[in-house]
């Protein structure tokens, strides 16, 4: 059996934690309490732990895990005034084209470039940050943490057609303000 070392874990996995915890979700505050409770976790359940796994894989999957489960509780008060499908949408006509306001822009830009960068990531975290918080959560899960349409509705305990429509309305915000704040300055 592998000998229980915290400060080792702490020194070792501490800032790669931190670094997948953040952009998950998007508070920096939030971010260290989860890996806190990770370690915390860890060393409570250490006997449980058998090696098949690297002690690293091992702290990722609790974290991952802790991340989920904050995203639980707090969809739990946020799921109380969901939006519903409004009866007009200004983003699309009749025919269900883009309006000429709402279109999209052409951003004419080398996105291979853009994506290293990581002024692009510190502005794509503000523009996540200005979504109403179930808007990120469901966002996050999806195009993050890689979850399916179906595991999220029951992980936060909403209907199909809720979560299309904060997954759309997501998308179109952080494309306006994507838009706005990197691509036309």
């Amino acid at each position: 059996m592998v000998q229980l070392d915290a400060k080792k874990w702490v020194n070792n996995y501490g800032d790669m934690l931190y670094r997948y915890a953040l952009p998950r979700v998007n508070d920096g505050e939030v971010a260290k309490d989860l890996v806190q409770d990770t370690f915390l976790a860890a060393w409570r359940n250490y006997d449980n732990f058998k090696g098949e796994i690297s002690e690293k894989n091992w702290l990722f999957t609790i974290l991952k895990n802790k991340i989920i489960d904050h995203f639980r509780k707090s969809s739990t008060r946020l799921t109380d005034n969901l939006p519903g499908i409004a009866d007009s949408d200004p983003y699309f006509d009749e025919a269900e084209h883009w309006t000429s306001v709402s279109a999209p822009l052409d951003w004419k830009t080398d996105t291979d470039s853009i994506i290293d960068r990581k002024e692009f990531y510190g502005v794509l975290s503000k523009c996540k940050g200005m979504l109403k918080e179930i808007q990120n959560t469901v966002f996050t899960l999806k195009y993050i943490e890689g979850l399916e349409s179906d595991d999220i509705c029951k992980e936060l305990n909403i209907t199909t057609s809720n979560y299309w429509v904060l997954i759309h309305r997501a998308k179109l915000q952080l494309r306006a303000c994507l838009e706005k704040n990197w691509f036309l300055k």
